[in-house]
């Protein structure tokens, strides 16, 4: 069994000794578009790129053998991102949160009563993300591809 996540980094500046600071996916700090494989998790192999735990920064696209599907989004969230989730430097967005990362309830973060699917149905911001990359995991629902 072996999970890992992998997550793009934007505007870093590093000192000799390789200490930093990234504008945004610094050392997994939201926003972040992520890369996520579980390999022999239950019997399968899943992968996908994620908005919906950690945001979105830049664009990410997995692509593996031939016959799997390429998750991945392509579009420019960081131009359409709702003005509640924008994360911005110098008046430029560099990032779109999850809504369950800036509003922190139960209804955008899937959890407690809402810790289903029946219970937890797309939300206006997790359809702004599921429109613009249909190919990741953005819904507030579980899929992985």
């Amino acid at each position: 069994n072996w999970a890992v996540r992998f997550w793009g980094r934007r505007g870093c500046k590093f000192d000799g000794n390789r200490r930093g600071h990234c504008d945004s996916g610094d050392c997994g700090v939201p926003p972040a578009t992520l890369a996520e494989f579980a390999l022999a998790y239950v019997n399968q192999n899943l992968y996908d790129v994620s908005l919906v735990v950690d945001g979105y920064n830049l664009p990410l696209r997995i692509t593996l053998e031939k016959n799997c599907k390429s998750p991945g989004c392509y579009s420019d969230l960081n131009a359409m991102c709702p003005k509640e989730l924008q994360v911005s430097k110098d008046n430029w967005v560099i990032g779109c949160k999850s809504a369950c990362e800036v509003f922190q309830t139960d209804a955008y973060c899937c959890r407690g009563a809402h810790s289903t699917p029946e219970t937890c149905p797309p939300t206006a911001f997790s359809k702004v993300f599921k429109d613009a990359c249909p190919q990741a995991y953005s819904d507030d629902v579980y899929f992985h591809l």
